[in-house]
């Protein structure tokens, strides 16, 4: 009797077994792509009772080829005719203080003086049935003639009616009436990891679609601080320049710009231009001829989590400002270097990339909110927006050590002060294996300040990093640029 029992809960233990089994090879497959209701039929019946509970959520991919049958008509060739200048060629690809560099420049044969034909290629879209056009200003920047080639091979010569260096958005006008046009999406809904299409002419293969996902939101890149890039895996090339970045509804949400590459070629790298950033550029272009930007007149830098400890936030967040132009509305307003911009217009500044595209996008003379952080307290101002404006040191002083910082540092000469336009400071002339030297302070910077307080002599250096216990944040000169540099003493 008992052995039957226990032939029985073996019999038993099996079938859970394999009913656990077969419902963990369903989940598997159902992850892989494989339907649902032929792995039903593959197995018995009260197996397929046990696997029923198990469950996923259905991902619908969005139907590509609609998107591109439906859209793909508003998306145009541009072709770009300039003339280039020449020249004797003085090699930027050979540094002139190389061997070669004169071996390269005797022998090269003469190129021909003058100007030749040059040919660019890119893309761009339809926003308004009567011919109107977005693509990028570095497309036709410098173009003697731009055509565009719609997608039921008619061509147009076009009129450059506007352009933007500075968002890299250009606006086209064709004489024609009754296009197609693209919609227009709201790139802001979008979020990391949505699908989305880019449809171009890359190497000039007209009306190529590639596929992929938002990357990031937001991102800055070198020189270009007044558009919030949308990022993306989507495959971008040479030709794709100008064209349209659509989401999976078939709405235009960014023009595709730039690539980030080593190689010149998509290298999984794209970034977008928001279209909202594009179509307020394009309707100034189009009402004024030009682009009006608000300007704070500051410079900004991103805050770490030294500079955050240093300056008493809780966390690293904001802009923290570097200096303030003389005269401008950041220094009317009492905005000072040590100033963290917590907010601006109630809208949280959670990196310093966040604050220029939205004061930018003020009008000139707005009245803006902007919360600070000022000596260790939050500030509330309001001001009113400006309008944007579409070093090497010499003499010798005796020098002496800086103490805990390790670095050899001396009073800037009257003919330093005016080539720099600083009243006052320190030459780093020395770094030594230090605190200085590990926060990245080189030979040649100048101290300006410490924690925010000016720096006038060694001495004051001296007795202000002496008050100090654990860390500094040093304001110093580099170049034309200002920036904190966070220390951790030790």
């Amino acid at each position: 009797m008992f052995g039957n029992q226990s032939r029985l809960r073996q019999r038993a233990t099996l079938g859970l077994m394999v009913a656990a089994a077969m419902a963990a090879g369903y989940g598997a497959h159902a992850q892989f792509g494989y339907s649902p209701f032929s792995e039903a039929q593959a197995v018995p019946n009260e197996v397929a009772v046990v696997a029923e509970p198990s469950r996923r959520a259905t991902i619908t991919l969005p139907d590509f080829a609609e998107i591109a049958a439906q859209q793909g008509k508003a998306v145009v060739n541009i072709s770009v005719s300039s003339k280039v200048k020449t020249g004797f060629s003085r090699f930027p690809q050979v540094d002139p203080n190389d061997p070669f560099y004169e071996f390269f420049r005797r022998f090269q044969p003469p190129a021909p003086h003058g100007a030749v034909p040059a040919r660019e290629l890119g893309s761009g879209f339809i926003v308004s049935s009567d011919g109107v056009i977005l693509t990028n200003a570095h497309v036709v920047a410098d173009a003697d003639e731009v055509t565009v080639k719609l997608t039921d091979k008619r061509e147009f010569k076009a009129k450059v009616a506007g352009l933007d260096k500075l968002s890299d958005v250009a606006v086209l006008k064709i004489d024609a009436k009754d296009l197609p046009t693209v919609k227009i999406g709201d790139p802001q809904s979008a979020r990391v990891g949505d699908w989305v299409i880019a449809i171009g002419s890359p190497f000039g293969f007209e009306n190529t679609v590639t596929a992929g996902i938002i990357s990031a939101k937001s991102r800055s890149l070198p020189d270009e601080g007044y558009v919030p890039f949308l990022q993306t895996d989507v495959a971008v090339n040479p030709g794709n320049s100008g064209g349209p970045l659509f989401n999976a509804n078939g709405e235009v949400i960014g023009i595709n710009s730039q690539i980030y590459s080593r190689s010149g070629g998509y290298q999984g790298l794209s970034f977008a231009i928001p279209i909202d950033v594009a179509m307020k550029v394009e309707r100034q272009l189009l009402d004024h001829g030009k682009v009006s930007r608000g300007r704070l007149g500051v410079m900004i830098q991103e805050v770490n989590q030294q500079l955050a400890d240093t300056f008493g936030l809780d966390k690293p967040v904001g802009a923290l400002v570097s200096s303030v132009e003389k005269g401008s509305p950041a220094e009317k307003a009492g905005i000072e270097p040590g100033d963290v911009i917590l907010k601006f217009n109630g809208k949280n500044i959670e990196r310093s990339s966040d604050l220029p595209p939205l004061v930018s996008e003020q009008t000139p003379g707005a009245v803006a909110k902007l919360e600070l952080w000022h000596k260790g307290k939050s500030k509330e101002i309001t001001m009113s927006v400006g309008e944007m404006k579409s070093a090497g040191f010499s003499g010798k002083v005796d020098e002496e050590d800086s103490g805990r910082l390790g670095l050899a540092v001396r009073p800037l000469t009257p003919e330093e002060r005016r080539k720099v336009d600083v009243d006052e400071g320190l030459l780093v002339e020395n770094v030594e294996d230090g605190p200085a030297a590990k926060a990245g302070i080189r030979r040649g910077d100048v101290i300006l300040a410490v924690n925010g307080e000016r720096i006038a002599s060694i001495e004051q250096l001296s007795s202000s990093i002496a008050k100090r216990d654990k860390r500094v944040a040093l304001l110093i000169l580099r170049g034309d640029n200002k920036m904190f540099v966070p220390v951790n003493l030790g």
